[in-house]
């Protein structure tokens, strides 16, 4: 199921997690969620039957049910270890940010190839990149993130993939060479920032 979940409607699961968390009630409808958190009944109604199906007349979704779908879809029932490489002032604003347990992730190392100056930075431990492969081993690590220059992204990908990386989150300006059934997501800060400038009214 959580295949089918679009990219928006993912986006959208962890506000509505938030929410439910302080609901006490036995039941919830989509509108109180819809009004709750500023969104249209009918977006909320066809986020939430993909993610648990659809609620029963009148009395909407139990609450606690429609919490564990929601975190089951999100992955946060359990939280999978992700590695960083590259512990510049992006990797470790990424290291610093707690959200990501949200989603069911947790970045618990980071390498750099100055180890021992990025390690003052970030409060998680930084190592030398010749302990990636045999980390990664130990701690069963599946997710790799990229925030290395465009010079050295192939490489470190290479690196990772190497040491039975699953799936690369790249925030590098490169587009990756992977093998078939390696999942690669890229964000390009660029074309973001490029987007937004499209959107400005003169």
């Amino acid at each position: 199921m959580q295949s089918a979940i679009s990219r928006a409607t993912l986006g959208r699961l962890p506000a509505y997690l938030h929410f439910l968390e302080s609901v006490t009630s036995e039941n919830i409808s989509a509108p109180a969620i819809a009004r709750a958190l500023g969104l249209g009944e009918v977006l909320v109604r066809k986020d939430l039957s993909i993610v648990c199906g659809k609620g029963k007349p009148k009395t909407g979704y139990a609450t606690d049910a429609l919490k564990s779908s929601l975190k089951a879809a999100l992955g946060v029932n359990k939280v999978t270890p992700a590695v960083l490489v590259g512990a510049g002032k992006l990797g470790t604003a990424l290291m610093d940010y707690r959200g990501f347990r949200d989603y069911g992730m947790e970045i618990i190392a980071a390498f750099d190839k100055d180890a021992e100056k990025s390690r003052k930075a970030s409060g998680k431990p930084v190592y030398s990149m010749d302990q990636l492969r045999r980390f990664c081993q130990m701690h069963d690590v599946k997710i790799g993130i990229i925030t290395v220059p465009a010079d050295a992204a192939q490489s470190v990908c290479d690196q990772l993939i190497a040491s039975g990386i699953e799936a690369v989150w790249n925030f590098s300006p490169v587009m990756l060479k992977i093998p078939q059934g390696i999942a690669l997501e890229n964000e390009n800060l660029a074309l973001s920032l490029a987007h937004l400038h499209s959107m400005q009214i003169d």
